[in-house]
């Protein structure tokens, strides 16, 4: 019986300015965020803003904010900017860190399942059949 090849595992990245997550938002629209809170450097009452953007929610340090991390390490999605991003509680959300900007930018999983089914369809050639 032949063996099997070794398996071959890509070398863990050092690169630490994209950071990801995944949260389901609560019904309040808070979501835990701890990991991403820490690679930002965001500590409970860090000052937020928070704009929605091309249908995601962009959240970026401010010392005039009018949103802050909570004290558990979550953070505030206004009702406003879930409503239009069409973030709905219990749905997963896609959290990424960008550290080098400061930034942190949610994905609603409406623009993920999107975004995949596009890449899965170019992979499989269908978007070549007519």
């Amino acid at each position: 019986m032949a063996a099997l090849p070794a398996r071959v595992c890509p070398p863990p990245t050092t690169d630490a300015s994209l950071v990801l997550g995944m949260a389901l938002p609560a019904r309040c629209g808070r979501v835990s965020a701890q990991h991403l809170l820490r690679a930002l450097g965001w500590p409970p009452p860090h000052r937020l803003d928070i704009q929605p953007r091309d249908g995601m929610l962009v959240i970026r340090s401010a010392s005039d904010g009018l949103h802050q991390v909570g004290s558990r390490g979550d953070l505030p999605l206004p009702a406003n900017a879930r409503h239009m991003c069409r973030i709905e509680p219990g749905q997963p959300v896609l959290l990424a860190a960008i550290v080098a900007h400061d930034l942190l930018v949610v994905h609603p999983v409406s623009t993920v399942v999107r975004l995949l089914a596009d890449l899965h369809t170019h992979l499989t050639g269908a978007d070549n059949e007519h």
